[in-house]
């Protein structure tokens, strides 16, 4: 049994703490999206939306796309964190392997960092000798869209969008929100709060239906990655404060 040292006067114990930012991500991800369902049905039920309103809810869905997606990076940085510098004692020997495995073949922190995320997710599946995620899988393939609205909302920059456009059989998409629109269609519901006659990414994308999608689906991709690994999730103690309404 690991001793605790005992204070003596004059001096501290030290105490080593290590976080787990990505349960912190996917809780905050999970009640902001129910706060932006509450603003929702209070509208529903009202008929009107104050503007002080619109602004909360506005704030809540887009948080709960970004929390989302940080829940994704943290959760496999963590883990590569944990296999490289051996933190792995809570686990029986089969999973102390298995990350022990990891953090040999995968060691450079600086090609660890440069990955892409889904290749991160990727990589490590193929070091533990486990099948990879298939392009058309489809909590794969929303997550990767997530990925890209979030890069796109953290590195935004304007454009003219042209409303009732009409549009030739395969043409191209002329501005991010109709390629947004031709990615999304159907995925989740649109925001109820927003008005007829705007663009569809941002206004009717970033409703409740959209972060309820990306909660979801973040916490189905990585349930899926965990089993894949034979390893527990980190938040398996916690799901009921992941609901989404």
């Amino acid at each position: 049994m690991d001793k605790i040292p005992l204070e003596t006067e004059g001096e501290e114990s030290e105490i080593r703490f290590r976080d787990c930012f990505s349960v912190r991500y996917i809780q905050s991800a999970g009640l902001l999206c129910r706060l932006a369902y509450a603003v929702e049905q209070e509208s529903r039920k009202t008929g009107t939306t104050p503007e002080d309103a619109r602004l909360r809810h506005e704030a809540f869905v887009l948080s709960a796309v970004l929390s989302s997606v940080s829940f994704l990076e943290s959760t496999v940085n963590e883990l590569h964190a944990d296999a490289t510098d051996e933190e792995f004692a809570a686990l029986d020997e089969k999973h102390g392997t298995l990350l022990r495995t990891i953090g040999r073949q995968w060691h450079n922190p600086k090609n660890f960092d440069r990955a892409p995320l889904l290749t991160k997710y990727q990589t490590i599946l193929a070091i533990a000798g486990q099948p990879g995620f298939e392009e058309g899988d489809q909590a794969f393939a929303n997550v990767r869209d997530l990925i890209e609205i979030r890069n796109h909302l953290l590195h935004y920059t304007r454009e003219w969008v042209v409303i009732h456009q009409r549009r030739s059989p395969g043409r191209e998409p002329e501005s991010i929100s109709d390629h947004f629109e031709l990615m999304l269609a159907r995925k989740f519901a649109i925001n109820p709060l927003a008005a007829k006659n705007v663009p569809f990414f941002p206004d009717k994308c970033l409703g409740h239906g959209c972060a309820e999608w990306a909660v979801l689906n973040c916490i189905i991709f990585v349930d899926e990655f965990y089993r894949r690994l034979g390893l527990p999730v980190p938040y398996e103690g916690i799901r009921e404060e992941l609901l989404t309404r």
